[in-house]
């Protein structure tokens, strides 16, 4: 698994590989967690590549609901059967208009109704922003590849899709839900190992910038910020000091540096704390 990723284009340590080795293979739906930025979101999207298998991604929201994760019905389309019907002078049961015709699939059915050979990597993105009744909606999904539509019964799984949650912890996730998957925090990659990250983002950038970005970024999640820095932000930061031709931090003149902060830090509080610091302090110079 690690080497398929990695062949995928995502690094990943020997945790997270063993937690979705066990999720393709028991299965079981798995949970990462971890600040925003560091990778959760692009780890499905790694193992689905790396599975040459679809991603059907749930984005959630506040206030989210079953009828735009799982299905609607097609209502305009229910109403010209109707209007037809009643030109020909026939008449329509509510079966009739009930049926997988007039089934408009959401993502987690979708997943549910993915036809192989290979199940579908379903990602249920950032979880927590969604409430406590569409998290108890899930529980069936994930514990039995199944859901139930009360005009059409229950849909199971012909290939059981592959199941990652993510999760910010903007909120405690329920215990019952946790029992339902395998667990992983992923936790920020150490500076050499952002710097491999990055560098494969942005094939184009210098090592040595590469490497002075992500010390950097590093030392600035020491500081107390409101909003700390990911992986994403930090190859955002070394894109755009690339593009501007940048060959490392310490040749990086001041004016440039405070205006691509805003590349990595997303918030004013962090900006000034940082610019108050001086650029001395960013690149880790000995006198700072």
């Amino acid at each position: 698994m690690a080497a398929a990723l990695d062949a995928a284009d995502y690094v990943v340590d020997p945790g997270l590989a063993t937690a979705l080795f066990l999720a393709v293979r028991l299965p079981q739906p798995v949970l990462l967690e971890g600040e925003p930025g560091v990778g959760k979101t692009e780890a499905a999207k790694a193992l689905a590549r790396a599975l040459d298998t679809p991603l059907v991604r749930l984005q959630c929201y506040e206030g989210i609901d079953a009828a735009e994760a799982l299905y609607e019905w097609n209502y305009p389309r229910q109403l010209l059967a109707i209007r037809m019907a009643e030109a020909r002078d026939e008449r329509l049961a509510e079966t009739d208009l009930f049926t997988r015709d007039y089934l408009l699939r959401r993502p987690l059915l979708a997943a549910l109704e993915h036809p192989g050979p290979r199940p579908a990597v379903l990602l249920i993105d950032e979880l927590d922003r969604a409430d406590d009744d569409f998290e108890a909606f899930t529980f069936e999904l994930l514990a039995e590849s199944a859901v139930t539509i009360p005009e059409l019964g229950t849909v199971r799984a012909t290939h059981p899709p592959i199941v990652v949650l993510t999760s910010n912890r903007t909120r405690d996730l329920h215990d019952a839900l946790k029992r339902r998957c395998l667990y992983h925090w992923i936790d920020y990659p150490s500076p050499d190992r952002a710097a491999e990250i990055v560098r494969r983002r942005v094939p184009d950038s210098a090592l040595p910038l590469t490497l002075d970005a992500t010390a950097a970024v590093a030392r600035m999640r020491g500081l107390d910020l409101e909003k700390p820095p990911g992986i994403a932000e930090t190859v955002d930061w070394v894109a755009a000091l690339t593009l501007l031709g940048v060959p490392r931090l310490d040749a990086l003149p001041t004016d440039v540096a405070a205006t691509t902060l805003g590349s990595v830090l997303k918030s004013r509080d962090d900006l000034e704390l940082v610019r108050g610091r001086g650029l001395g302090w960013l690149t880790g110079a000995p006198h700072a």
